[in-house]
């Protein structure tokens, strides 16, 4: 399966959360779109998303 986003894009979950930077794809897997942030106390934040709840963060949200 083929994603939407690459690598170093920035995305954010698509009914808000952290913005997260993508740092690798698994289109073989559901969960195809690997990615990482930092919290609040600096901790560094790695994640598994299917693409399909992902949404590139320099979009602005629909209210």
């Amino acid at each position: 399966m083929k994603t939407k986003f690459k690598k170093g894009q920035e995305v954010r979950q698509e009914f808000g959360g952290p913005v997260m930077k993508v740092i690798g794809l698994e289109p073989e897997l559901i969960e195809n779109v690997i990615t990482q942030w930092e919290d609040e106390e600096g901790t560094i934040i790695t994640g598994k998303f299917m693409d399909s709840v992902l949404v590139d963060a320099q979009e602005i949200p629909k209210a």
